[in-house]
């Protein structure tokens, strides 16, 4: 027996409909399946232990960007911090609401749906500020996870690669956080915090919810973890940085230099 899942699409995508002639055979693709975009980047993956890290900024907004290497379409179970991009449920990828994908096509998805027309951002952030945290559902903070299932086909036909037609959205990134007046006391925290996604900006992001026939099982599942940088120093995978004991240059501290004041060059 056939089984449908309920799944959703971008309607900017499904919608769009690109002359034949206008189709690329060989556009740029992503590297990897999935990259995590803060800013529109791509952050670097650290492979350690067998799985995928990357570092989280903290109240920095991030974007998850899918890219379907099949020749057929793909419907995608997301999660973030074990909970459903959709509708934020904990389930199982088979029993998950799903993205589709048009055969090598590359979305970005930007936050958590929230209707039909509106989504709010994906943001970094500390365990006690989550999504999951107000949800009650801290189990799983820290990973993002993709399951990619095949549509189910009688028979494969050749298709043209599409052009990109991911939505990247030109909203403006958000400040950096701000410097803390205790370089000690900042450090002290940021050992202390751990990352997880917070519910951002509200922006628009219009679905439309289409049916699918798929393959039982997973043709690949991809999962990265992410943590703020002194965890990631902490678990061996980025190197630490000097510390310098304040007392100790306070001790080397100097009134005056020898010799003469240094010339620097003059601007004109």
């Amino acid at each position: 027996m056939n089984r449908f899942l309920a799944c959703l699409i971008l309607a900017g995508v499904a919608l769009v409909s690109y002359p034949r002639a206008t189709v690329v055979a060989s556009p740029a693709s992503p590297k990897t399946d999935v990259d995590i975009l803060v800013g529109g980047v791509p952050q670097r993956h650290y492979a350690h232990a067998d799985r995928w890290y990357v570092e989280a900024i903290k109240g920095r907004e991030y974007a998850i960007r899918l890219h379907n290497q099949y020749s057929v379409r793909v419907a995608i179970a997301l999660s973030v911090d074990g909970l459903n991009t959709i509708d934020a449920r904990a389930t199982t990828a088979s029993d998950a609401r799903k993205w589709v994908l048009d055969p090598f096509e590359t979305v970005t998805i930007s936050g958590w749906q929230t209707s039909r027309t509106h989504a709010r951002r994906f943001e970094f952030t500390t365990e006690e500020q989550s999504y999951g945290k107000a949800l009650g559902k801290t189990a799983n903070l820290g990973v993002i996870s993709a399951a990619f299932f095949r549509e189910r086909v009688p028979v494969m036909s050749l298709v043209d690669p599409p052009r990109d037609r991911a939505r990247i959205e030109s909203a403006p990134q958000s400040p950096a956080p701000a410097a803390e007046a205790s370089a000690s006391g900042a450090g002290k925290r940021a050992d202390n915090e751990y990352a997880a996604t917070g519910m951002g900006r509200r922006t628009e992001h219009a679905v439309q919810q289409v049916w699918l026939d798929i393959e039982d099982s997973p043709a690949k599942t991809v999962t990265i973890r992410y943590e703020f940088r002194p965890q990631l120093v902490r678990l061996g995978i980025l190197p630490s940085s000097p510390v310098v004991d304040p007392l100790s240059r306070r001790e080397g501290a100097r009134g005056f230099e020898p010799e003469f004041s240094p010339e620097v060059p003059i601007r004109r």
